[in-house]
């Protein structure tokens, strides 16, 4: 990859965000990942990617490195591992993820992560899935993918076995770092060991228990999610403008 001098020094590297325990670990702030290391985007209504990273528009340095621009992007809510570095270059290592990762900050009303029904198949640990959740407000993150990422996130998320692609829509809002309202593709629940968990009639949010004793927890899976969405069937098109 060519490195751009106006990117500057990277801001953190994976080792500092480790995947283990699932969900690992994530910056407090927006990112564009390459190379096991990453640099902090900051908001700029003056560029026209609407990013920066050091002191180049996100833009420039996107397709000064041969990759999509914001614009070709869609976004993607990330409201589980896929924010952590560490898992970000297991996806390149695993399962051929290219290209610079552009992942922000969000914050998201009307929309919780909570635990799982089942665990994961290859470590045992419990995943999160995506529950409408009237008057909550966390923080997650949102992938910029282009067509080739988002096609790998399906193959992570077993898109039409564990997960369906939907794209969200309600009441449900997702607003970035840069104030701006996001129409984002999520992976929500499909297969059963992905249904949310209900503890006592009940969902557990992932930000109310770690994974040592989400690993405990017994319960029922839920009959449904609540989201107002639609499942997304083939390529979702052209991301919004």
């Amino acid at each position: 990859m060519t490195v751009v001098n106006s990117r500057g020094p990277a801001t953190f590297r994976d080792a500092e965000f480790p995947a283990d325990p699932y969900p690992g670990a994530r910056p407090d702030h927006s990112f564009l990942h390459q190379d096991e290391q990453g640099w902090r985007l900051t908001p700029d209504t003056t560029s026209p990617s609407g990013w920066r990273v050091g002191s180049a528009c996100l833009d420039e340095h996107l397709t000064g490195v041969g990759a999509e621009p914001v614009s070709a992007r869609w976004p993607v809510l990330a409201y589980g591992s896929n924010a952590c570095p560490s898992k970000i270059t297991w996806l390149r290592e695993q399962l051929g993820l290219t290209g610079p990762v552009v992942t922000l900050t969000a914050t998201c009303t009307g929309l919780s992560a909570v635990w799982a029904s089942g665990v994961r198949a290859r470590d045992g640990q419990r995943p999160a899935v995506l529950v409408s959740s009237p008057g909550v407000v966390e923080r997650h993150a949102v992938w910029l993918a282009t067509a080739e990422q988002r096609r790998v996130l399906d193959e992570c998320e077993g898109r039409g076995e564990r997960y369906r692609l939907v794209r969200l829509h309600g009441d449900e809002r997702v607003e970035l770092e840069n104030g701006r309202a996001a129409p984002v593709l999520a992976y929500a629940a499909l297969g059963e060991i992905r249904r949310p968990l209900l503890v006592d009639g009940r969902f557990v949010p992932c930000s109310a228990l770690g994974q040592h004793g989400a690993r405990e927890l017994t319960g029922v899976p839920a009959d449904s999610d609540g989201l107002e969405c639609t499942e997304i069937t083939g390529e979702p098109g052209p991301p919004p403008a």
